[in-house]
């Protein structure tokens, strides 16, 4: 009957004393295998997060590379008044200093 009731219950007989209000068993080594897991833990979770920041900054570089292929290059738009004036002054160092106080009235 013993061997019946070993099967029907598979590997609970052990359970059926602690839940009947019986003693459990102490591991001497539970308390350092929980340390060790918790660093585990911890220490995945540091590279998982080191990872991730890698990555970022990997995205962050590609997406920065196409906002520059999408911006106006130096040398085009508003930047032509300040050419005009850069050519006139230029003009304006080679000619006679008689002219030079005529045009700069």
């Amino acid at each position: 009957m013993d061997f019946v009731m070993k099967q029907a219950l598979g590997g609970a007989t052990k359970d059926m004393g602690k839940m009947l209000g019986g003693e459990e068993e102490k591991d001497p080594d539970a308390q350092k295998k929980e340390e060790e897991r918790q660093e585990a833990l911890r220490q995945q979770e540091e590279e998982r997060k080191a990872k991730h920041a890698r990555m970022e900054a990997e995205r962050e570089k590609v997406r920065q590379q196409i906002r520059d292929k999408k911006a106006i290059p130096a040398g085009c738009g508003d930047e032509e008044e300040e050419e005009e004036e850069s050519i006139l002054d230029t003009v304006l160092k080679y000619l006679p200093g008689p002219l030079q106080d005529m045009f700069k009235k």
